[in-house]
């Protein structure tokens, strides 16, 4: 009789997945999906925060959220540069949303569970604001740490500081680690580090969310190992492929 692991699929997924021992994953647009529009939440806070702050139009506000996001990784960090704005009063602004149209999401947190190794979030965003998501998701309890925007001192995804002290801080061995991502770009160091990557994002951008052009920049370029439309359901597909392997305990 066949067994689940030499099934192809089965194989790409053991050989990618099989020495993993850390699974890194960004929070906004990641952890849930992109079609909550939670995160367009967050960018209309950024847009009122700028133009109270700056005292400019409505207009002006969004241009310079979107410019100085990508001229400089995060919108905060141009503020910062640019205006000298006062980072956790901004977090603490554009943070405070609703939360309530994310729905718990048990086939991802049975997923996580089964995972073999630790697990960790690495994100743009505030310790606080994941902590919302998570405990919204059902899914706390279930990373060792949350690695926000504070710890790497407000220097933002895809720079290489963050991700070197990210490392360096939690001990993790890149040869044995794999990211999950939204955004394309924000996957290339952890490719140059020798991690594992997968773009969860869907096949066709949608309409009508805070996602641009800009977002999808990189989506078809080599430093993306996987893609996926749907985290819990790869997430599964990996568990149950790694439960084949001779000698698993699980």
């Amino acid at each position: 009789m066949q067994t689940g692991s030499a099934d192809p699929q089965n194989e790409v997924l053991l050989s990618a997945f099989g020495k993993t021992e850390s699974w890194i994953f960004d929070l906004d647009n990641t952890l849930y999906p992109a079609h909550s529009d939670l995160f367009a939440q967050v960018s209309e806070k950024m847009t009122t925060y700028i133009r109270e702050k700056l005292v400019v139009t409505e207009e002006a506000a969004q241009y310079l959220r979107e410019s100085y996001y990508k001229t400089y990784g995060t919108t905060l960090r141009g503020l910062m540069v640019e205006h000298g704005i006062d980072p956790h009063d901004f977090l603490d602004h554009v943070h405070d949303i609703d939360h309530s149209p994310l729905e718990p999401d048990p086939a991802l947190g049975a997923a996580l569970a089964e995972l073999p190794g630790r697990k960790f979030i690495f994100t743009n965003g505030s310790r606080g604001h994941a902590e919302n998501v998570i405990g919204r998701l059902g899914i706390d309890g279930h990373f060792e740490d949350v690695f926000d925007i504070v710890a790497s001192e407000f220097t933002p995804k895809p720079q290489a500081g963050p991700y070197r002290t990210f490392i360096e801080r939690n001990g993790i061995d890149p040869q044995t680690a794999v990211m999950f991502e939204d955004i394309p770009r924000n996957l290339e160091v952890p490719k140059t580090l020798g991690m594992g990557t997968v773009l969860v994002v869907p096949r066709i951008r949608e309409t009508n969310t805070w996602r641009t052009a800009h977002e999808d920049e990189g989506r078809e370029d080599g430093h993306i190992d996987h893609v996926t439309e749907d985290l819990a359901d790869f997430l599964v597909s990996v568990v149950e492929t790694l439960q084949t392997r001779p000698g698993n305990t699980a």
